[in-house]
């Protein structure tokens, strides 16, 4: 299978799709700081999926065609695999990940787990995107994904407390 990089940024804005939804539906079980810290992760990963589809404008317009320089194939094993749903699923369900996860607690642990999740998916089609077409804005999501988790590993220590 060989995907390439609009089909990638295609798959990076279903996975922030998946995190808006995730992020708006757990804040619907929450009032207060909670409700306003997810609501304002899932702007964040609004945030991402715009830069993404402006990064498969982008590529449109320069119409190249782009194939990450991989000689021994990992990256497109990874994809490949990552397409199957074998490392996290893209169609599946956000509100349906949620599952019966009531306290804040476990919907943080869960979106611990997807923003990871993110992360690995990202630094892995970091290099099948060229400096003309926004590799500086995937390495700035990354910052950002991690950050979110930073953030959301304060607030699970502060529930621990």
């Amino acid at each position: 299978m060989i995907l390439n990089a609009d089909e990638i940024l295609k798959i990076a804005e279903q996975i922030e799709r998946n995190g808006i939804t995730f992020y708006e539906k757990a804040a619907e079980r929450f009032q207060g700081e909670e409700e306003s810290t997810l609501l304002s992760l899932a702007r964040m990963e609004r945030n991402h999926e715009l830069a993404f589809a402006g990064m498969r404008r982008d590529l449109a317009e320069a119409d190249e065609g782009l194939q990450a320089l991989d000689p021994e194939g990992e990256s497109e094993r990874y994809l490949a695999a990552l397409a199957d749903g074998k490392i996290f699923d893209l169609n599946a369900d956000p509100v349906a990940l949620l599952g019966q996860r009531e306290s804040v607690k476990g919907i943080l642990e869960l979106a611990i787990e997807m923003e990871k999740d993110s992360v690995v998916f990202y630094v892995a089609i970091k290099d099948a995107v060229p400096e003309s077409l926004g590799k500086d804005r995937i390495d700035k999501i990354i910052k950002e994904e991690m950050d979110h988790i930073i953030l959301l590993s304060g607030i699970l220590s502060s529930l621990e407390r």
